[in-house]
């Protein structure tokens, strides 16, 4: 979306713009395929990423993505129930999941060990319907995938399943570590190895991918069918905060409330709690409805940027579970104002990437964490 944002509605809300979102999703793509990578499969986890996971999932869809994918069963199932019937992966498993109904939905299931292909294959025979698998190889990230050792057992597994009609094999993939160029060469030459090795034994491996965002945008295609991307379609960098936006990507969060209060204080006013800020001469503060419990962070305290008009300020003090203040200078704020804490740079908000490097942390992690109390409100392409 180009110019202002609408009014704020209510005294806290978190503006999506899906027409960034869908710009997003063609320009990853349009990358994709300059790399060799014929798909895009888009990943609406967590709720994609704070964002709303029904509507992005619609938006990516429409915008040329081929596929979702999510953390776990329940998410699969859910876009599934909004009516979704796109390709959806998930990768992320309990030992007590209910392959069942994943199966019976179409739902491309990834396993990582030969018990939770043996429990996918079983899930098949309960329901009759023929399951889509994907093997999740570890290549280097030593959390979950199929280990190197076990690779033999598991590739013999999916291969017999193949032939005999109790399983598809809709995919090969891994998730690179980000440790060096190095060590993203060495995953990509791993996970080509297990391809070659699987294709001996008579199985296709579907379709192939590696790289997320980062990789995306840095590494050559290794051969893969597909790039998953997750951080990209949001318009936040993949890379460290501080080295800004990526260029041609749009923010499409954009955080903000109105005053709730405003008071004038002498210089030496303590603020919020532990005083750990007091104010160096006679101000006005202003008081700010989002909080922690909003998925505000706590480390945004005292460091943090707002825009309050056309002003930037930083957080006075303490955030709280509901509340921050803003200590405002001698600025005309009133009650009712709106405050913008992240958004589009180019609209003059603070960006999320701004914040996460305040904060000490990722981009990910502040739209991610923004919880239910705070309504939705879309921006159509």
């Amino acid at each position: 979306m180009n110019g202002a944002l609408p009014a704020p509605a209510g005294f806290r809300e978190a503006v999506v713009d899906l027409g960034a979102i869908a710009a997003n999703t063609g320009a990853l793509l349009a990358l994709a395929r300059e790399r060799g990578l014929r798909e895009l499969i888009a990943v609406v986890k967590a709720e994609a990423y704070g964002h709303g996971m029904e509507p992005v999932a619609r938006t990516v869809l429409a915008s040329g993505a081929s596929g979702l994918g999510v953390a776990d069963v329940g998410e699969a199932l859910a876009l599934r129930a909004a009516g979704i019937e796109a390709p959806v992966i998930c990768w992320l498993h309990g030992e007590d999941t209910d392959f069942a109904p994943a199966v019976a939905a179409g739902i491309d299931l990834a396993v990582s060990s030969a018990r939770q292909l043996f429990r996918v294959l079983a899930a098949g025979a309960a329901t009759g319907a023929t399951p889509r698998v994907q093997l999740k190889l570890d290549t280097g990230l030593s959390r979950n995938g199929v280990p190197a050792e076990d690779w033999d057992a598991v590739f013999g597994a999916v291969a017999a399943a193949v032939q005999d009609g109790r399983a598809r094999l809709t995919g090969v993939f891994s998730h690179l570590a980000n440790a060096s160029e190095e060590s993203d060469e060495s995953a990509a030459r791993a996970l080509n190895e297990g391809i070659a090795r699987l294709r001996a034994l008579g199985a296709e491996p579907g379709s192939t991918h590696l790289a997320a965002t980062g990789a995306l945008m840095s590494r050559p295609g290794w051969g893969m069918s597909a790039a998953r991307v997750g951080i990209g379609l949001y318009g936040l960098t993949p890379f460290a905060p501080q080295e800004g936006p990526v260029a041609g990507l749009r923010p499409a969060m954009t955080l903000r409330a109105t005053v709730a209060a405003v008071r004038r204080v002498p210089k030496g006013t303590g603020v919020s709690y532990d005083h750990s800020y007091r104010t160096s001469r006679e101000t006005t503060l202003a008081l700010v409805p989002l909080g922690y419990a909003d998925g505000v962070p706590r480390a945004a305290s005292d460091v943090a940027p707002v825009r309050i008009g056309e002003r930037l300020h930083r957080i006075a003090g303490r955030v709280a579970m509901d509340q921050f203040v803003v200590d405002v200078g001698d600025a005309p704020v009133r009650v009712g104002e709106e405050v913008v804490l992240f958004g589009d740079p180019a609209a003059g908000a603070p960006s999320a990437d701004e914040w996460a490097a305040a904060c000490g942390t990722i981009g990910y992690e502040i739209v991610t964490r923004i919880g239910p109390r705070v309504p939705r409100r879309y921006l159509q392409p």
